[in-house]
């Protein structure tokens, strides 16, 4: 029993219709085992542009910090898409992570066997399921590089090349080091076995990330530890995923290694996310999907990423293991019984649902 203080940014789009869902589920839980979870709201992406005039504000950022953690839904849409990059709404994400220090994004994918007919593979490349854990780095490389527009001087054949723009990638071997840790523990916990994704033919900070990888790997001999170039770990995630456990990999890797393993595991409408970072420091929990605009307000949403993500914030920021175990099952208890929102029903005979009534079907296994 305990009193847990959530900071939740519904966001843009579907934000705010996913994190309602989730904080249901949550209400259930606490009143089954005596928690209470305190919620404060909180605006970041283009609903905060529009009320402050940037995508984050500073007293946000302090309101997460005072927070055990925080619940965010989704951020962005097309109103803000002619801003300038540092003005759009997607700021708010990478100064939520940089200013809470969250380093480390765990994305879990996993095939649910009811929903295996969802996947784009054939079934002989899922005859060994799909439960992979991809361990992100998240507050460096490219997304948090020097940036900018400078002229181009002039093409081999002596015409103007206009202005430039240029995206740094760097990596040191600190940051390195602690986000492959991350990685090698949940190995050493699951099925023991690593894949370290990078470009080292091509990049310096990917030889560089390999080199650390090795060295950190020495201290994890239980651990079977692989790498792949980043093209040839995207083939082989289409081809033969079930042979995959924990992939660790850099920030844009990552990102698109994600959000290829949502796909094949049927709708990034359920998978759920995870951003960590040092002890003391509160983690935030988001789907991976976006605020898909296009269906906002509709009551067509996938709430199960969200809530999914409500039990991962259980497990690992309050150390609820029983009731996230709750949450997760209450999940494939509704998907036992037919339930499917409409990027999920895929076959004749399950039973067509919303967010609202997905939502109920879930907390029916809980209360």
């Amino acid at each position: 029993m305990g009193v847990y203080n959530i900071a939740v940014i519904p966001g843009d789009g579907i934000g705010t219709e996913v994190t309602e869902a989730a904080c249901k589920v949550l209400d259930a839980v606490a009143g089954k085992f005596g928690h209470q979870f305190v919620y404060k709201t909180l605006l970041a992406g283009g609903c905060a542009i529009d009320a402050h005039g940037v995508a984050l504000t500073p007293e946000t950022l302090n309101e997460c910090k005072k927070s055990d953690s925080v619940l965010l839904g989704a951020v962005g849409g097309p109103k803000w898409d002619n801003l300038p990059g540092a003005e759009r709404p997607e700021r708010a994400l990478l100064d939520l992570r940089g200013g809470l220090e969250l380093f480390a994004n765990l994305r879990p994918a996993i095939l649910y066997p009811q929903l295996s007919s969802a996947s784009p593979l054939k079934d002989e490349n899922l005859k060994n399921g799909i439960d992979i854990m991809i361990v992100r780095e998240l507050t460096g490389g490219l997304y948090f590089g020097d940036r900018g527009r400078r002229p181009g001087g002039v093409m081999p054949d002596g015409s103007p090349k206009g202005m430039e723009a240029f995206d740094t990638e760097a990596y040191s071997e600190a940051e390195i080091e602690r986000i492959v840790r991350v990685g090698f523990e949940l190995a050493k916990a699951r099925k023991k076995k690593l894949t370290s994704v990078d470009k080292a033919n091509i990049l310096e900070s990917s030889r560089l990330w390999r080199e650390v990888n090795e060295r950190v790997a020495k201290e994890y001999p239980e651990v079977e530890y692989e790498y792949y170039y980043v093209d040839n770990a995207a083939m082989q995630l289409v081809r033969r995923p079930g042979d995959f456990d924990v992939i660790v990999t850099t920030n844009m890797f990552g990102d698109i290694i994600s959000d290829e393993a949502g796909m094949i595991t049927g709708s990034i409408g359920m998978l759920p996310s995870a951003s960590l970072g040092k002890p003391g420091m509160p983690g935030m929990y988001e789907p991976v999907h976006g605020s898909a605009p296009d269906i906002a307000g509709q009551d067509k949403a996938n709430p199960c990423a969200a809530i999914l993500s409500a039990a991962m914030m259980l497990r690992w920021s309050f150390g609820l293991g029983e009731e996230a175990d709750l949450i997760e099952q209450a999940i494939c208890a509704a998907l036992d019984r037919g339930y499917r929102t409409p990027d999920i029903a895929y076959t004749q005979n399950c039973i067509r649902v919303g967010t609202k009534e997905m939502t109920t079907r879930v907390m029916e296994s809980i209360v």
